[in-house]
Protein backbone atom coordinates (compact mmCIF):
# COMPACT_ATOMS: atom_id res chain seq x y z
CA UNK A 1 0.00 0.00 0.00
CA UNK A 2 1.25 3.47 -0.91
CA UNK A 3 1.58 5.87 2.04
CA UNK A 4 2.03 9.47 0.84
CA UNK A 5 2.82 10.68 4.38
CA UNK A 6 5.65 8.16 4.71
CA UNK A 7 7.03 9.09 1.28
CA UNK A 8 6.99 12.76 2.27
CA UNK A 9 8.83 12.00 5.51
CA UNK A 10 11.45 10.01 3.60
CA UNK A 11 12.27 13.09 1.53
CA UNK A 12 13.30 14.83 4.76
CA UNK A 13 15.70 12.08 5.81
CA UNK A 14 19.37 12.24 4.77
CA UNK A 15 20.83 9.64 2.44
CA UNK A 16 23.00 8.43 5.30
CA UNK A 17 24.37 4.98 6.03
CA UNK A 18 23.03 3.45 9.26
CA UNK A 19 25.87 1.61 10.98
CA UNK A 20 25.43 -1.82 12.62
CA UNK A 21 24.40 -1.79 16.29
CA UNK A 22 27.92 -2.69 17.45
CA UNK A 23 29.45 0.30 15.66
CA UNK A 24 26.75 2.63 16.97
CA UNK A 25 27.42 1.47 20.51
CA UNK A 26 31.17 1.99 20.04
CA UNK A 27 30.59 5.55 18.80
CA UNK A 28 28.50 6.28 21.88
CA UNK A 29 31.03 4.67 24.22
CA UNK A 30 33.82 6.67 22.59
CA UNK A 31 31.97 9.94 23.13
CA UNK A 32 31.19 8.96 26.73
CA UNK A 33 34.83 8.17 27.50
CA UNK A 34 36.13 11.20 25.63
CA UNK A 35 33.86 13.69 27.37
CA UNK A 36 34.24 12.09 30.79
CA UNK A 37 38.04 11.88 30.70
CA UNK A 38 38.62 15.30 29.13
CA UNK A 39 36.15 16.84 31.58
CA UNK A 40 37.82 15.27 34.62
CA UNK A 41 41.29 16.30 33.45
CA UNK A 42 40.09 19.86 32.75
CA UNK A 43 38.50 20.06 36.20
CA UNK A 44 41.71 18.77 37.78
CA UNK A 45 43.87 21.27 35.86
CA UNK A 46 41.62 24.32 36.26
CA UNK A 47 40.48 23.63 39.80
CA UNK A 48 37.94 26.17 41.04
CA UNK A 49 37.38 27.96 37.71
CA UNK A 50 33.63 27.82 37.08
CA UNK A 51 33.92 27.58 33.29
CA UNK A 52 36.04 24.42 33.38
CA UNK A 53 34.10 22.72 30.56
CA UNK A 54 31.97 24.07 27.73
CA UNK A 55 28.91 22.57 26.05
CA UNK A 56 30.22 22.76 22.43
CA UNK A 57 32.55 19.84 23.25
CA UNK A 58 29.44 17.63 23.16
CA UNK A 59 28.87 18.58 19.53
CA UNK A 60 32.57 18.06 18.74
CA UNK A 61 32.41 14.57 20.23
CA UNK A 62 29.67 13.66 17.74
CA UNK A 63 32.05 14.42 14.88
CA UNK A 64 35.22 12.97 16.42
CA UNK A 65 33.69 9.66 17.49
CA UNK A 66 30.76 9.12 15.10
CA UNK A 67 32.10 10.51 11.81
CA UNK A 68 35.92 10.80 12.22
CA UNK A 69 36.36 10.60 8.43
CA UNK A 70 34.50 13.90 7.95
CA UNK A 71 36.69 16.84 6.85
CA UNK A 72 34.89 18.86 9.55
CA UNK A 73 36.19 16.50 12.27
CA UNK A 74 39.91 16.75 11.51
CA UNK A 75 42.35 18.12 14.14
CA UNK A 76 43.02 21.32 12.17
CA UNK A 77 39.31 22.08 12.08
CA UNK A 78 38.83 21.27 15.75
CA UNK A 79 41.71 23.35 17.09
CA UNK A 80 41.84 26.25 14.63
CA UNK A 81 38.06 26.51 14.27
CA UNK A 82 37.48 26.66 18.03
CA UNK A 83 40.34 29.14 18.48
CA UNK A 84 38.99 31.49 15.82
CA UNK A 85 35.48 31.26 17.24
CA UNK A 86 36.78 31.89 20.76
CA UNK A 87 38.72 35.00 19.74
CA UNK A 88 35.81 36.48 17.80
CA UNK A 89 33.27 35.56 20.50
CA UNK A 90 35.27 37.20 23.31
CA UNK A 91 35.91 40.31 21.19
CA UNK A 92 32.22 40.69 20.33
CA UNK A 93 31.23 40.20 23.98
CA UNK A 94 33.59 43.01 24.97
CA UNK A 95 32.63 45.59 22.37
CA UNK A 96 29.00 44.92 21.40
CA UNK A 97 26.64 45.64 24.35
CA UNK A 98 23.53 44.03 22.85
CA UNK A 99 23.79 40.26 23.40
CA UNK A 100 21.69 39.29 20.37
CA UNK A 101 23.80 41.45 18.08
CA UNK A 102 27.01 40.23 19.72
CA UNK A 103 26.50 36.49 19.28
CA UNK A 104 24.97 36.93 15.82
CA UNK A 105 27.97 38.90 14.59
CA UNK A 106 30.35 36.47 16.34
CA UNK A 107 28.92 33.40 14.65
CA UNK A 108 28.74 35.08 11.24
CA UNK A 109 32.35 36.27 11.36
CA UNK A 110 33.53 32.91 12.73
CA UNK A 111 31.97 31.09 9.77
CA UNK A 112 33.62 33.44 7.27
CA UNK A 113 37.06 33.13 8.86
CA UNK A 114 36.81 29.36 9.37
CA UNK A 115 35.88 28.84 5.71
CA UNK A 116 38.71 31.19 4.69
CA UNK A 117 41.25 29.15 6.69
CA UNK A 118 39.80 25.73 5.71
CA UNK A 119 39.01 25.09 9.38
CA UNK A 120 35.21 24.85 9.36
CA UNK A 121 34.04 23.04 12.50
CA UNK A 122 30.26 23.34 13.21
CA UNK A 123 30.56 23.18 17.03
CA UNK A 124 32.79 26.26 16.85
CA UNK A 125 29.65 28.30 16.22
CA UNK A 126 28.51 27.27 19.70
CA UNK A 127 31.93 28.28 21.08
CA UNK A 128 31.38 31.81 19.76
CA UNK A 129 27.91 31.93 21.36
CA UNK A 130 29.27 30.58 24.67
CA UNK A 131 31.84 33.39 24.76
CA UNK A 132 28.98 35.89 24.55
CA UNK A 133 26.25 34.19 26.62
CA UNK A 134 28.45 32.26 29.06
CA UNK A 135 27.77 34.66 31.91
CA UNK A 136 30.11 36.32 34.37
CA UNK A 137 32.34 33.25 34.80
CA UNK A 138 33.22 33.37 31.11
CA UNK A 139 33.36 37.15 30.77
CA UNK A 140 35.79 37.44 33.70
CA UNK A 141 38.25 35.20 31.87
CA UNK A 142 38.45 37.56 28.89
CA UNK A 143 40.83 36.28 26.23
CA UNK A 144 42.03 33.61 28.66
CA UNK A 145 38.77 31.86 27.73
CA UNK A 146 40.46 30.90 24.45
CA UNK A 147 43.25 29.00 26.23
CA UNK A 148 41.13 27.55 29.02
CA UNK A 149 38.69 26.02 28.77
CA UNK A 150 38.39 26.19 24.93
CA UNK A 151 41.85 24.99 23.81
CA UNK A 152 42.35 22.78 26.87
CA UNK A 153 39.01 21.01 26.31
CA UNK A 154 39.62 20.75 22.56
CA UNK A 155 43.12 19.26 22.80
CA UNK A 156 42.17 16.77 25.52
CA UNK A 157 39.10 15.55 23.61
CA UNK A 158 41.15 15.38 20.40
CA UNK A 159 43.92 13.25 21.95
CA UNK A 160 41.37 10.82 23.40
CA UNK A 161 39.57 10.62 20.03
CA UNK A 162 42.82 9.84 18.20
CA UNK A 163 43.64 7.06 20.65
CA UNK A 164 40.13 5.59 20.67
CA UNK A 165 39.79 5.57 16.87
CA UNK A 166 43.23 4.02 16.43
CA UNK A 167 42.31 1.23 18.89
CA UNK A 168 39.24 0.51 16.74
CA UNK A 169 41.43 0.40 13.62
CA UNK A 170 40.09 3.65 12.15
CA UNK A 171 42.49 6.01 10.38
CA UNK A 172 42.25 9.27 12.30
CA UNK A 173 43.38 11.87 11.40
CA UNK A 174 42.70 11.09 7.76
CA UNK A 175 45.64 10.48 5.41
CA UNK A 176 45.88 13.24 2.84
CA UNK A 177 46.41 11.21 -0.35
CA UNK A 178 45.93 7.72 -1.78
CA UNK A 179 49.41 7.31 -3.19
CA UNK A 180 51.90 7.45 -0.32
CA UNK A 181 54.92 6.51 -2.43
CA UNK A 182 54.71 9.21 -5.09
CA UNK A 183 52.93 12.44 -6.01
CA UNK A 184 51.89 10.77 -9.24
CA UNK A 185 48.48 9.07 -9.51
CA UNK A 186 48.45 5.48 -8.28
CA UNK A 187 48.70 2.69 -10.88
CA UNK A 188 44.93 2.16 -10.76
CA UNK A 189 44.21 5.88 -11.12
CA UNK A 190 46.46 6.16 -14.17
CA UNK A 191 44.10 3.94 -16.17
CA UNK A 192 40.80 5.00 -14.54
CA UNK A 193 39.70 8.09 -12.63
CA UNK A 194 42.54 10.40 -11.59
CA UNK A 195 42.57 12.90 -8.68
CA UNK A 196 42.59 15.76 -11.19
CA UNK A 197 39.28 14.51 -12.63
CA UNK A 198 37.71 14.58 -9.18
CA UNK A 199 39.19 18.01 -8.41
CA UNK A 200 37.69 19.44 -11.59
CA UNK A 201 34.28 17.89 -10.81
CA UNK A 202 34.37 19.26 -7.26
CA UNK A 203 35.41 22.67 -8.58
CA UNK A 204 32.08 22.87 -10.40
CA UNK A 205 30.13 22.30 -7.17
CA UNK A 206 28.57 25.42 -5.71
CA UNK A 207 28.06 23.97 -2.21
CA UNK A 208 30.42 22.53 0.38
CA UNK A 209 30.39 18.71 0.55
CA UNK A 210 30.99 16.99 3.89
CA UNK A 211 33.38 14.40 2.43
CA UNK A 212 37.08 14.61 1.77
CA UNK A 213 38.49 14.39 -1.73
CA UNK A 214 40.54 11.39 -0.56
CA UNK A 215 37.46 9.46 0.65
CA UNK A 216 35.61 10.36 -2.53
CA UNK A 217 38.46 8.87 -4.58
CA UNK A 218 38.36 5.64 -2.57
CA UNK A 219 34.57 5.30 -2.95
CA UNK A 220 34.66 5.93 -6.70
CA UNK A 221 37.53 3.49 -7.29
CA UNK A 222 35.86 0.83 -5.13
CA UNK A 223 32.59 1.25 -7.02
CA UNK A 224 34.44 0.98 -10.32
CA UNK A 225 36.16 -2.23 -9.16
CA UNK A 226 32.78 -3.78 -8.32
CA UNK A 227 31.31 -2.67 -11.65
CA UNK A 228 34.25 -4.15 -13.56
CA UNK A 229 34.03 -7.39 -11.58
CA UNK A 230 30.44 -7.96 -12.73
CA UNK A 231 31.66 -8.30 -16.31
CA UNK A 232 34.45 -10.77 -15.56
CA UNK A 233 34.54 -14.48 -14.88
CA UNK A 234 35.82 -14.39 -11.32
CA UNK A 235 38.55 -16.65 -10.01
CA UNK A 236 38.59 -17.41 -6.31
CA UNK A 237 41.73 -17.29 -4.21
CA UNK A 238 41.74 -21.07 -3.85
CA UNK A 239 41.85 -21.40 -7.65
CA UNK A 240 45.17 -19.62 -8.11
CA UNK A 241 46.98 -19.95 -4.76
CA UNK A 242 50.19 -21.93 -4.31
CA UNK A 243 49.72 -24.66 -1.71
CA UNK A 244 53.34 -25.76 -1.33
CA UNK A 245 54.47 -22.75 0.67
CA UNK A 246 57.90 -21.98 2.07
CA UNK A 247 57.58 -20.34 5.49
CA UNK A 248 59.62 -19.42 8.56
CA UNK A 249 59.02 -20.61 12.11
CA UNK A 250 58.68 -17.86 14.70
CA UNK A 251 61.35 -19.52 16.90
CA UNK A 252 63.80 -19.87 14.03
CA UNK A 253 67.18 -18.19 14.27
CA UNK A 254 67.50 -15.04 12.15
CA UNK A 255 70.69 -16.34 10.51
CA UNK A 256 68.79 -19.45 9.42
CA UNK A 257 66.03 -17.25 8.02
CA UNK A 258 68.58 -15.36 5.91
CA UNK A 259 69.77 -18.66 4.41
CA UNK A 260 66.20 -19.43 3.32
CA UNK A 261 65.87 -16.02 1.70
CA UNK A 262 69.06 -16.66 -0.28
CA UNK A 263 68.08 -20.20 -1.28
CA UNK A 264 64.59 -19.23 -2.44
CA UNK A 265 65.51 -15.81 -3.86
CA UNK A 266 62.48 -14.27 -2.14
CA UNK A 267 61.94 -10.78 -0.72
CA UNK A 268 59.60 -11.81 2.13
CA UNK A 269 58.22 -14.93 3.78
CA UNK A 270 55.24 -15.76 6.01
CA UNK A 271 55.92 -16.78 9.63
CA UNK A 272 54.06 -19.61 11.41
CA UNK A 273 54.07 -21.02 14.94
CA UNK A 274 54.43 -24.64 16.08
CA UNK A 275 50.76 -25.28 15.24
CA UNK A 276 51.32 -23.99 11.68
CA UNK A 277 49.16 -20.94 12.38
CA UNK A 278 50.11 -17.72 10.61
CA UNK A 279 51.55 -15.28 13.17
CA UNK A 280 53.44 -12.74 11.07
CA UNK A 281 55.57 -11.95 8.05
CA UNK A 282 59.25 -11.15 7.62
CA UNK A 283 60.82 -9.17 4.78
CA UNK A 284 64.42 -9.46 3.65
CA UNK A 285 65.04 -5.76 4.27
CA UNK A 286 64.06 -6.27 7.93
CA UNK A 287 66.73 -8.95 8.25
CA UNK A 288 69.27 -6.61 6.62
CA UNK A 289 68.32 -3.83 9.05
CA UNK A 290 68.81 -6.27 11.94
CA UNK A 291 72.34 -7.05 10.78
CA UNK A 292 73.08 -3.33 10.45
CA UNK A 293 72.18 -2.69 14.08
CA UNK A 294 73.64 -5.97 15.41
CA UNK A 295 76.32 -4.07 17.36
CA UNK A 296 73.70 -1.99 19.17
CA UNK A 297 73.46 -3.29 22.75
CA UNK A 298 69.76 -2.39 22.85
CA UNK A 299 68.98 -5.04 20.21
CA UNK A 300 71.21 -7.88 21.42
CA UNK A 301 68.15 -9.72 22.73
CA UNK A 302 66.77 -10.06 19.19
CA UNK A 303 67.82 -13.54 18.06
CA UNK A 304 64.70 -15.18 16.67
CA UNK A 305 62.37 -14.42 13.78
CA UNK A 306 59.54 -13.49 16.17
CA UNK A 307 61.67 -10.67 17.59
CA UNK A 308 61.77 -8.71 14.33
CA UNK A 309 58.78 -9.95 12.31
CA UNK A 310 55.69 -7.86 11.53
CA UNK A 311 52.70 -9.30 13.38
CA UNK A 312 49.93 -7.52 11.50
CA UNK A 313 49.37 -9.44 8.27
CA UNK A 314 46.80 -8.91 5.52
CA UNK A 315 45.18 -12.27 4.74
CA UNK A 316 42.37 -13.56 2.52
CA UNK A 317 40.07 -16.58 2.64
CA UNK A 318 40.02 -19.36 0.01
CA UNK A 319 36.50 -18.42 -1.16
CA UNK A 320 37.28 -14.74 -1.74
CA UNK A 321 37.32 -13.45 -5.36
CA UNK A 322 40.76 -12.40 -6.52
CA UNK A 323 39.46 -8.91 -7.33
CA UNK A 324 39.66 -8.21 -3.59
CA UNK A 325 43.45 -8.55 -3.81
CA UNK A 326 44.07 -6.06 -6.62
CA UNK A 327 44.40 -2.93 -4.41
CA UNK A 328 47.06 -4.61 -2.26
CA UNK A 329 49.22 -5.66 -5.23
CA UNK A 330 48.68 -2.48 -7.24
CA UNK A 331 48.41 0.32 -4.69
CA UNK A 332 50.55 -1.09 -1.87
CA UNK A 333 53.08 -3.19 -3.83
CA UNK A 334 52.56 -6.44 -1.91
CA UNK A 335 54.75 -9.38 -2.99
CA UNK A 336 52.27 -11.98 -1.78
CA UNK A 337 49.17 -12.41 0.37
CA UNK A 338 48.63 -15.48 2.62
CA UNK A 339 45.42 -17.49 2.24
CA UNK A 340 44.14 -18.49 5.68
CA UNK A 341 41.42 -20.91 6.77
CA UNK A 342 40.63 -21.63 10.43
CA UNK A 343 43.74 -19.63 11.43
CA UNK A 344 45.99 -21.97 9.39
CA UNK A 345 47.81 -20.87 6.26
CA UNK A 346 46.65 -23.05 3.37
CA UNK A 347 48.47 -21.20 0.59
CA UNK A 348 49.77 -17.90 -0.73
CA UNK A 349 48.99 -15.80 -3.77
CA UNK A 350 51.95 -14.02 -5.33
CA UNK A 351 52.03 -11.08 -7.68
CA UNK A 352 52.88 -13.49 -10.50
CA UNK A 353 49.76 -15.57 -9.70
CA UNK A 354 47.64 -12.43 -9.96
CA UNK A 355 49.18 -11.33 -13.26
CA UNK A 356 48.54 -14.76 -14.79
CA UNK A 357 44.92 -14.85 -13.57
CA UNK A 358 44.12 -11.31 -14.69
CA UNK A 359 45.72 -11.97 -18.07
CA UNK A 360 43.45 -15.00 -18.45
CA UNK A 361 40.43 -12.88 -17.60
CA UNK A 362 41.44 -10.33 -20.24
CA UNK A 363 41.69 -13.11 -22.81
CA UNK A 364 38.19 -14.31 -21.86
CA UNK A 365 36.80 -10.80 -22.34
CA UNK A 366 38.56 -10.39 -25.67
Amino acid sequence: MFHPQREWLNTLKPNFKILPLKDRLLCGIGALLGLALSSLISWWVLGDINAWYIAPMGASSVLLFAVPASPLAQPWNMVVGNTIAGIIGVTCAMYIPNLTEAFSVAVGLAIILMMSTDSLHPPSGAVAITAVLGGEAVHELGYHFIFYPVLLNSLLLLVIAIGFNRVLGKQYPQVAQVNQRSKDPTPTQKVTIQPQDIQEALGQQTELLDISEYDLQKIILKAQEKANARGLSQFKCQDIMSKDVMSLNENEDIHSALDKFKDMNLMSLPVVNAQQQLVGTLALYEVVEWFQRATDLRTTWQRQVKDIMVRQVVTVKPEQPIQDLVPYFVERSFNYIPVVENYHMVGIISRADMIAALNQQLNLVA
